[in-house]
């Protein structure tokens, strides 16, 4: 099974957003952020260099309304995502660079139970569905209706303790810290139209559709955009400190296909009611259809920018911040009982019309392109673009 998708594919059919990205420029052989609109591609390195800088901008969208004054620099069908692009095509990559790469975990009920159930059972399929029908009959609690760090939930702790049912993810998941993790290195996130990677000593997994909050140096939420944050089941089963085992690893962060940026057409509160689908279409014919309603998360987005940013931990460059799903498939793929996990050749869409289409293809880890554009790499790059800018 082969991924088709063209750029097309992958659009916001929104076409009234302000869309910010990367793309990768053949002629100088370097990337750079671009803005998209109404068709076109504009290179925005005039004026900055790395999209982290360009959200720093004092009036960007006045700066982005004076740069579509210009002639576009690419029709959007000039572009190729990288399953059909190379070095000598301009090529989407993921929209971000400098900005260190944060998720939240737990921050949904369902996924919540999920975690625990993936723990009880030592990270073994084959004994999820026996612990999940004991845990829905123990509990006798609708967890949907606690709020985190809450009197109530503090008595249902008590309870569940009672029950020797308490574990460290409902201590995130109803107590007052949220679960913070860094996901990925910088840079390390692909992008759509990228494959993405499952290692080989996984062997229960899948993809968890995500918002992700995209947040500047000074702890404001500028944009939003998707994220596939990959998970590992198995691994993460086993011990919550096999967490960075389970969450970062090449090609595991998928993240795109652009930012869009939070104006007047598009407030905050318009990001928090969407809901963004899930697709698996796997080489043998299956189909798993799955839906992540962002406005069922138990924490506000100001609950987990400040858990993640404040006077405890600062990001200079800013950073983005997977907020969570709240889809966990319990849907059989092949032993009963055993739900679902990935194969080689499934591909992977997390959609939303406010957003566009994050579109990945699932490979082997270790047999992916490695990941090879790094920190020094983009400070070469960032040379390069001013020297370019200094020349008469």
């Amino acid at each position: 099974m082969t991924m088709n998708h063209t750029i097309s594919d992958v659009l916001p059919a929104d076409t009234s957003g302000i869309y910010i990205g990367r793309v990768w420029d053949p002629s100088r052989e370097l990337p750079v952020p671009v803005l998209y609109a109404d068709g076109k591609v504009w290179d925005a390195s005039s004026l900055a260099s790395t999209t982290a800088d360009l959200l720093e901008l004092q009036d960007l969208n006045g700066h982005l309304s004076q740069l579509r004054q210009d002639r576009p620099t690419w029709n959007v069908e000039d572009i190729y995502l990288e399953s059909q692009g190379n070095s000598n095509v301009p090529m989407l990559l993921a929209p971000l660079d400098a900005q260190v790469i944060k998720a939240c975990g737990v921050t949904f009920v369902g996924s919540m139970i999920e975690r625990v159930i993936e723990e009880r059972s030592g990270g073994d399929p084959s004994a999820a569905a026996k612990v999940r029908e004991q845990m829905q009959s123990e509990l006798g609690v609708d967890l949907a209706t606690v709020v985190p760090g809450g009197k109530e939930a503090e008595a249902v702790k008590q309870a569940l303790l009672e029950r020797n049912w308490w574990s460290q993810y409902l201590e995130v998941g109803l107590g007052p810290d949220p679960e913070v993790f860094t996901k990925a290195p910088v840079l390390a996130a692909v992008g759509s139209g990228s494959s993405i990677g499952i290692p080989a000593f996984s062997s229960w997994n899948n993809p968890e559709p995500e918002l992700v909050l995209v947040v500047d140096s000074q702890g404001r939420t500028v944009g939003v955009t998707l994220g596939n944050d990959v998970n590992l089941r198995d691994v993460e089963g086993r011990s919550a400190l096999l967490l960075g085992m389970a969450k970062d690893n090449n090609r595991s962060t998928a993240i795109g296909p652009f930012i869009r940026l939070i104006d007047d057409a598009f407030s905050l509160q318009d990001a928090h009611q969407l809901e963004i689908s899930l697709t698996v279409d796997g080489p043998e014919g299956y189909t798993l259809n799955g839906m992540n309603v962002v406005s069922a998360l138990s924490r506000t987005f100001d609950d987990l920018v400040e858990a993640t940013r404040g006077d405890h931990h600062q990001y200079p460059d800013g950073f983005v911040l997977f907020t969570g799903t709240l889809f966990a498939p319990k849907q059989d793929r092949d032993v009963p009982g055993e739900g679902f996990t990935h194969k080689v050749g499934d591909i992977v869409t997390i959609a939303t019309d406010k957003l566009g289409s994050l579109v990945n293809q699932v490979g082997k880890t270790e047999e992916l392109p490695p990941w090879t554009y790094g920190i020094r790499s983009l400070c070469r790059d960032i040379a390069r673009l001013e020297q370019s800018r200094e020349k008469p």
